[in-house]
């Protein structure tokens, strides 16, 4: 077992030791209520989703399909998260293992890009019921969605595993004290004798390549779907669109620039606090998590209709 010491690692090691706004110890006291609540918020809406797109009919259709693909990856990097960073907020539990923080660090890694794509997906989705009406039942089919979804799946897999795995092969002959709330690749490999610049290249390249691609091709997508909304003639039409697809693309927006905002404060690291990129990093595993399924789920009309199904003979069936 390794000692909670600035000590070397041995080539053994076993554990980390995560140091969770140590600088700010009143940040885990107010912190630890909002994070327990955004959790449960997270968690209850998400399944209740799931579980209504399940048993709901109505609801089998492509984009609702989609919708529990985001949910499902919601309540993955949740939990991955949070329920760690408030058992060290509560219980002083900082010592996570060594295949246990690199197991987090490939689920961060790959599941955030997975969100982002789809993002993408569910704008393209939105783009043809807007922009091509009469095709959208010939393009947006069953298939296409299994189709978009081991894409999703393979391609943020794929290029997001060589991280933990670069991380990893490091060899770690410093400290042993992760100065972050989560195994993040740059707080964790920075811990290393080794050369990090391979790492830190590759992590930015898989970043931009993934997330940016996603973010312009979302960006051009409500482009062309504002376009189209512009011109509906039906009264009232135009501004249901945009209410819904607006609050799609604002959320969306929300996930991109926190991203940007912990990558900024991250590089001027000497001008913020520390704390700040960490409080960031972890508020994105549990705020986008808790609006989805609201701004994409109970704001639908379909969905309301069927949440108020289930929630009726669950009723009826403890009478």
């Amino acid at each position: 077992m390794l000692s909670y010491s600035n000590t070397s690692l041995s080539p053994e090691v076993s554990e980390f030791l995560l140091n969770c706004f140590v600088r700010s110890p009143s940040w885990q006291l107010w912190l630890s209520l909002p994070l327990s609540l955004l959790l449960l918020l997270a968690m209850g809406a998400n399944a209740t989703l799931l579980v209504t797109i399940r048993l709901e009919a109505s609801l089998h259709q492509p984009m609702y399909y989609l919708l529990s693909l985001l949910s499902l990856l919601d309540m993955v990097l949740c939990l991955t998260v949070i329920p760690k960073v408030l058992a060290i907020f509560w219980f002083d539990l900082r010592a996570i293992s060594f295949s246990a923080c690199f197991l987090q660090m490939f689920i961060m890694n790959s599941f955030l890009p997975m969100e982002s794509c789809t993002f993408m997906v569910m704008a393209y989705d939105r783009y043809v019921a807007i922009c091509k009406p009469l095709h959208y039942p010939s393009i947006v089919t069953n298939q296409f969605v299994a189709k978009a979804t081991v894409f999703i799946l393979v391609r943020n897999t794929l290029l997001s595993a060589p991280i933990p795995i670069l991380s990893a092969w490091l060899h770690y002959c410093g400290k042993n004290i992760i100065e972050n709330c989560i195994c993040a690749n740059l707080s964790v490999s920075k811990l290393s004798c080794d050369s990090v610049a391979l790492n830190k290249i590759y992590q930015l390249i898989a970043a931009w390549t993934l997330l940016g691609s996603d973010l312009i091709l979302i960006f051009f997508s409500y482009v062309f779907i504002l376009r189209a909304v512009l011109r509906l003639k039906a009264k009232g039409a135009a501004a249901k669109a945009l209410s819904t697809c607006g609050s799609h693309f604002i959320l969306i927006l929300f996930f991109s620039t926190i991203l940007l905002v912990f990558v900024f404060t991250h590089m001027a690291k000497r001008k913020v606090s520390p704390d700040v990129p960490v409080l960031l990093n972890v508020l994105h595993h549990v705020i986008p998590a808790a609006l989805n399924p609201i701004v994409y789920g109970v704001r639908t009309k379909e969905i309301q209709q069927g949440i108020w199904k289930f929630l009726r003979k669950g009723s009826d069936s403890r009478k």
